[in-house]
C-alpha cells in the first residue's frame, strides 16, 4: 500500500475509534451527572454493545494488517506518526490478548458497580458494594494477566496509568515521602493551629456556582470548549481538545471544598484543551499519563490556588459573594486555606497531609492484588492505616473505604499518580521561576505567563512523548522528589512558625 493511503486509513481509523469513545464517554458522563438513579443497567447494556464494536474495530484483520505494515515502515514516518503507530500497536496488541466476551463484560461491570457504589456510599453500606469490588478485582487480575502474563499484576496496573512506572519506583518515591514528611507533619500537628473559621458558615449554592464561573475565568479556561456540572465525586472528562467537561460537588457549609475541586479539575481541563491542533482526533490528543495530568491539576489546586498571591487576587470576589469573609484580611484567608490537619477525606485534605492519604491507598491496593488482604478485611485495614499514618479514627465506611469512586471504576493503580503529580508540579515550579515571575503574574490577575510556560513545556505535546521523556525535557534535569519535600517544608514552616 502507498504510504499516503496507509496514513489516510490510519487517520480514518483513529477518528472512528474516537467517535465510539466520545459516545461511550458521554453516556458515562451523563450517568455520573444527570441520569436517573435507576438507569445503570440500561447504560451498561448500551455500553456493552458499543464496547463489543470497539473491540471488533480495534482487533479486526484490516486494523491489524494496517498497523503491522506501518510498524514495519517506522523509519519512513515523521515523529508524530511514529508515536501514533507505537501507541496504537501497543494498545491493539494488549486488547487482542483479552477475550472479547471478557472485554465487554468488564465494561458492563464497571458501569454497574459505579452505580452501586453511589448507593452504598449514600447509605453507608459497604456490604452492598463488596461483591462488586470482589468481582472487579478478580476480573482486573485476569485481564492484566492476559496483557502481561509474566509481570506482577500491580506493576501492570501502575504502568497503564504512568508508562514505565513500577512498584520499585513507587516504593522509592514513597520512601522519600515517608522519611522526610511524616516527621515534619508531626511537628506541624504539634504546633499552634491556624484559624480556618473564614471557611465555615452558610454559603448559598448559587453564590458558589458564581465563584466556580469566576475561577474558571481566572485560570484561563475557554468556556466555549469547557463546561461544568455537578456530581458526587468531582472528575474531568476530555472528549477532544474542543470538548472538555469538569464537575464539582457543593457543600453549603464549606465553599472551599468546591472552590478547590474546580481549580483542580480546571488544571486537568487546561491540559486537555491545549495539545497542538495536529494531535486532535488522534490517540495523542489527550494527556500522556495520569501522573503528568495530576501534576497539572495539583499544580493549579495547590501551588497556584493556595498561594498567598492567588488568595490576594480572589479575595475581593470572595468578599463580594460571601460577605462574612470580609471580616478577614488576605493574610487570614491565606492561613485559613492552608490549615494543615490530619483528616478523613482525601479530596478535602490539605496540601501537606494529602500524600499520606495516597500512601494508604497504595499500600492497600498492593495487599489486595498480592492476595494478602481480602475485600472483607479491607474496611478494617483502611481504618487501621488511617489511625497509624494520620492518627484519625474513621467513624463510618462512608467516610472511609467508600469515599472514593476510583475502585468502583476499576481504576486500580491510579492513586499513586496524585502523589507523583504533586511532586512533579513542585519541581516544575522551581524550573518555571527561573524564567517566569509567578507572583507578579498572579498579582496582575493575568496567568498567561504561567499558562504559557506550561503550554510550551507540557500541554502542547499531548501524548507525543513518554511521561519520563516529557518530564525530563520540561525540567532539564532528572525528576527529584526533594523539590516537593522542600517546597512543603518551606511553605508550612513559615505558616506554622517552625524554625
Amino acid at each position: 500500500m502507498e504510504l499516503t493511503a496507509a496514513l489516510q486509513k490510519l487517520d480514518q481509523l483513529q477518528r472512528k475509534q474516537l467517535a465510539y469513545s466520545h459516545a461511550m464517554g458521554l453516556i458515562d458522563y451523563d450517568g455520573m451527572t444527570a441520569a436517573p438513579s435507576g438507569t445503570a443497567a440500561n447504560r451498561a447494556e448500551t455500553l456493552g454493545i458499543l464496547a463489543e464494536e470497539v473491540y471488533k474495530l480495534s482487533t479486526g484483520d484490516e486494523t491489524v494488517a494496517l498497523l503491522d505494515e506501518l510498524h514495519a515502515r517506522m523509519d519512513e514516518l515523521d515523529e508524530v506518526h511514529q508515536r501514533i503507530v507505537k501507541v496504537m500497536y501497543k494498545n491493539i496488541d494488549e486488547t487482542r490478548r483479552i477475550p472479547m466476551e471478557e472485554y465487554v463484560a468488564y465494561q458492563k461491570l464497571t458501569t454497574e458497580s459505579d452505580a452501586i457504589w453511589h448507593t452504598a456510599k449514600e447509605n453507608n453500606d459497604y456490604a452492598l458494594f463488596m461483591p462488586y469490588l470482589e468481582r472487579l478485582i478478580a476480573q482486573t487480575q485476569r485481564i492484566m494477566r492476559y496483557i502481561k502474563p509474566d509481570q506482577p499484576v500491580y506493576d501492570t496496573l501502575l504502568d497503564r496509568f504512568e508508562t514505565g512506572l513500577t512498584r520499585a519506583k513507587c516504593d522509592a518515591f514513597f520512601d522519600v515521602v515517608r522519611r522526610e514528611l511524616v516527621p515534619f507533619i508531626h511537628r506541624v500537628t504539634a504546633a499552634k493551629q491556624v484559624d480556618d473559621s473564614p471557611l465555615h458558615g452558610h454559603f448559598p449554592l448559587d453564590k458558589q456556582r458564581q465563584l466556580s464561573d469566576y475561577l474558571m475565568q481566572v485560570i484561563g479556561l475557554d468556556r466555549a470548549h469547557c463546561t461544568i456540572a455537578e456530581t458526587e465525586h468531582p472528575f474531568t472528562t476530555g472528549f477532544t481538545k474542543y470538548d472538555v467537561r469538569i464537575t464539582t460537588h457543593y457543600l453549603e457549609d464549606n465553599f472551599a471544598s468546591s472552590m478547590y475541586s474546580v481549580i483542580h479539575e480546571g488544571g486537568h481541563a487546561l491540559y486537555d484543551t491545549h495539545p497542538m491542533d495536529k494531535l486532535a482526533y488522534t490517540v495523542l490528543g489527550g494527556g500522556v499519563s495520569m501522573g503528568i495530568h495530576e501534576s497539572q491539576s495539583r499544580f493549579f489546586e495547590n501551588i497556584i490556588g493556595r498561594s498567598r498571591s492567588f488568595i490576594r487576587l480572589i479575595a475581593p470576589k470572595l468578599h463580594e459573594l460571601f460577605p462574612e469573609t470580609a471580616a478577614y484580611d488576605d493574610e487570614a484567608l491565606y492561613h485559613a486555606f492552608n490549615r494543615a490537619e490530619p483528616s478523613l477525606i482525601r479530596t478535602e485534605a490539605d496540601e501537606l497531609t494529602y500524600c499520606l492519604h495516597i500512601l494508604i491507598r497504595y499500600e492497600l491496593e498492593q495487599q489486595l492484588f498480592d492476595g494478602k488482604l481480602t475485600v472483607q478485611e479491607l474496611p478494617a485495614a483502611w481504618n487501621r492505616l488511617y489511625k497509624e499514618y494520620l492518627d484519625v479514627d474513621v467513624p463510618s465506611d462512608r467516610e472511609g473505604v467508600l469515599q472514593d469512586t476510583h475502585w468502583a471504576d476499576a481504576l486500580f493503580g491510579y492513586f499513586p499518580s496524585y502523589a507523583l503529580g504533586s511532586a512533579y508540579g513542585a519541581h516544575m515550579l522551581h524550573v518555571m521561576r527561573q524564567t517566569v515571575d509567578v507572583d507578579a503574574a498572579l498579582a496582575s490577575g493575568d496567568l498567561s505567563p504561567i499558562n504559557g510556560w506550561l503550554c510550551e513545556h507540557i500541554w502542547q505535546y499531548g501524548g507525543l512523548y513518554e511521561p519520563e521523556t516529557l518530564l525530563s525535557r520540561a525540567l532539564g534535569e532528572p525528576f527529584d522528589p526533594m523539590y516537593y519535600v522542600n517546597y512543603l517544608k518551606n511553605k508550612y514552616s513559615e505558616i506554622y512558625g517552625l524554625a
